[in-house]
């Protein structure tokens, strides 16, 4: 199954947005997104759950828990 940094640079790829476009987005920096990505750090579940809300698919695809968006 893939990882949340996978599934996180995935969904932001399919957008077509930069870090620094995702972060503005969801009011974090572009080094906040970037140390999600390369799995240095992990969001919070309200961090989470923004994200979630922004792609549009749940939280367990996101963390990669599921394949079901």
């Amino acid at each position: 199954m893939a990882t949340f940094k996978d599934r996180l640079k995935d969904l932001r790829n399919e957008r077509n947005l930069s870090q620094q476009e995702l972060g503005k987005i969801v009011n974090m920096s572009k080094m906040a997104i970037s140390h999600w990505e390369s799995g240095h750090s992990e969001p919070s579940i309200s961090q989470l759950i923004l994200l979630s809300d922004f792609f549009e698919v749940t939280v367990d695809y996101l963390i990669g828990k599921t394949d079901f968006i």
